[in-house]
């Protein structure tokens, strides 16, 4: 593989951003509310199996990041405007629920660490992902998931700012439409990390 070679895999991980049925299921809040591009939805969820497939077979980390509320989102209380607000009103990612779990296709499996406490846009917020990261040693982080304009990118600038290697899988996650994901390719990457396909990710 181009960007991993065999020396520093063991110092890499692949972090699933959200990979949940709010997003992925066609029964989703999400993706029947925000989805707009359903191509694109489609093409991102096969290419996060193909890097998943990749990863698991290859010494490389994997770590699922996904959002979840305890009822009534008293994590959330009070919030007036923006992600705080919105989650509540549309009553997403409900604790135990089926928005909230994990899309079946890409679920965790033994030996794969799931964050925890995670609260806010970044994957960082509130969260033990630095604390898993650090405590291996793991250096380059590859991401995929949504949305790519505010989760996953929330989550490439906390990476970038807490010093890791960051790496956006360009094809393994989606906007709402395309001209939100080509944005953030365009003008946002390359001040926090790079992107590459899922191609080149797995180097077929």
């Amino acid at each position: 593989m181009g960007q991993i070679q065999a020396q520093t895999k063991e110092k890499s991980a692949l972090v699933l951003i959200e990979t949940q049925n709010e997003w992925m299921h066609e029964d989703g809040k999400l993706y029947k509310a925000l989805v707009k591009d359903k191509e694109m939805m489609k093409n991102s969820i096969a290419n996060i199996e193909k890097a998943l497939d990749y990863a698991r077979k290859n010494n490389i980390e994997v770590l699922h990041v996904g959002l979840r509320f305890e009822k009534g989102y008293p994590e959330l209380a009070n919030g007036k405007s923006g992600l705080r607000k919105a989650i509540q009103n549309a009553g997403t990612f409900p604790i135990n629920e089926f928005g909230s779990q994990f899309y079946e296709p890409v679920k965790p499996i033994e030996g794969e660490f799931v964050v925890t406490g995670r609260v806010g846009a970044s994957g960082f917020t509130g969260s033990n992902l630095d604390a898993y990261l650090r405590n291996n040693k793991i250096e380059n982080l590859y991401l995929v998931g949504y949305a790519t304009h505010v989760c996953v990118e929330s989550t490439l600038r906390d990476a970038h700012d807490k010093g890791y290697n960051t790496f956006l899988i360009s094809d393994g996650t989606s906007a709402f439409n395309r001209t939100q994901q080509d944005y953030v390719l365009n003008e946002i990457v390359h001040h926090f990390g790079k992107h590459l396909t899922t191609k080149e990710f797995v180097n077929e």
